[in-house]
């Protein structure tokens, strides 16, 4: 299961409507806000994980907490926001004000909900990387770098081949940020996963925003 499989399926679909149940955010904008945090969030332990000792604390962490049973029972979301809310403290360190912000403003969800969101699709998304730990018979933090990298070119491959109706959503909720490159889904992912300064520079917005987050 790729990444967009995820957020697209009926993980996604379930997570977005406890969300849009709890904090009267519309399922739509929850859906554009995880197509846009979970490479997010990926990118970030990417980068992480160039530290051998980073690498290994998150590879005890994906073995303790997050085998991927999350991903059958998405209900779990719910229950697990405080340690959502943990998780990302870590990966964004400094910056995770910065983060929230950035997201706020580009999807319209207001700053009070879009912390205890994303704490709630923190889980989710790691559930996500775990399984795919598993999947890939990786055992030690020296192979997490790869299996990131992995997923983040897979899920923009998969962005760039598909007509996929979720860029409608985006280009909704997002505004030019999907429009002005042409290119919707596919453009943004494929910013957001490296897919270089020209095609953030086009389309500024969020391709812009979060390539100035990861310092490209």
């Amino acid at each position: 299961m790729g990444l967009l499989d995820l957020i697209t399926g009926s993980t996604g679909n379930q997570v977005a409507e406890q969300a849009e149940n709890k904090f009267g955010i519309s399922k739509n904008q929850i859906i554009a806000l995880l197509i846009v945090a979970a490479p997010l969030v990926i990118s970030y332990l990417k980068k992480k994980s160039e530290n051998a000792d980073e690498a290994d604390k998150l590879n005890a962490t994906l073995d303790k907490h997050h085998d991927g049973s999350i991903l059958n029972n998405p209900a779990q979301a719910l229950d697990r926001e405080q340690e959502g809310d943990s998780i990302l403290s870590h990966i964004f360190g400094g910056e995770k004000a910065t983060v929230e912000n950035q997201l706020s403003q580009n999807t319209g969800i207001s700053m009070d909900k879009i912390g205890p969101i994303l704490a709630m699709l923190a889980p989710v998304i790691m559930g996500y990387i775990g399984q795919q730990k598993q999947a890939n018979n990786v055992t030690s933090g020296g192979g997490l770098g790869d299996l990131l990298g992995g997923i983040l070119g897979g899920s923009a491959q998969e962005a760039q081949a598909s007509n996929n109706p979720l860029s409608d959503i985006l280009g909704s909720v997002l505004g030019g940020a999907t429009q002005s490159s042409g290119g919707g889904l596919g453009d943004i992912l494929g910013s957001v996963l490296g897919g270089g300064q020209q095609k953030q520079s086009q389309q500024g917005g969020l391709g812009g925003l979060l390539g100035g987050l990861f310092g490209k």
